[in-house]
């Protein structure tokens, strides 16, 4: 499996070859950015497990603050995002305070 892996991810974990195939970190968009936090939040709210345990844990603290950081960015960059990144946040946040409350009331 870790052959597997290494084959499919060369670079190891977070980073990526570039065009002369040397290993760097991604490029940081608004984007990646924002998958990132969503990530932060299903992982808080137990949709995804620890990436080396695979065990999954529920933190709804940690959740709604990566929701409220992702609430802030959407009224601070208002105005200033491109038509597909602004419904990429208002989707993100739309699925991740109905996945919230859904925990919440298990």
């Amino acid at each position: 499996m870790d052959e597997q892996k290494e084959q499919c991810c060369p670079c190891g974990e977070g980073k990526v070859p570039d065009k002369n195939g040397k290993c760097v970190m991604p490029n940081v968009t608004f984007p990646a950015f924002i998958m990132s936090l969503n990530t932060s939040v299903l992982y808080h709210l137990g949709e995804i497990g620890d990436p080396v345990t695979g065990k999954k844990q529920i933190d709804h603290d940690l959740a709604r603050h990566g929701i409220d950081t992702l609430m802030l960015l959407q009224d601070k960059t208002k105005g200033n995002l491109t038509s597909d990144e602004e419904g990429m946040l208002k989707g993100i946040l739309y699925d991740v305070k109905m996945r919230f409350v859904n925990s919440v009331k298990r």
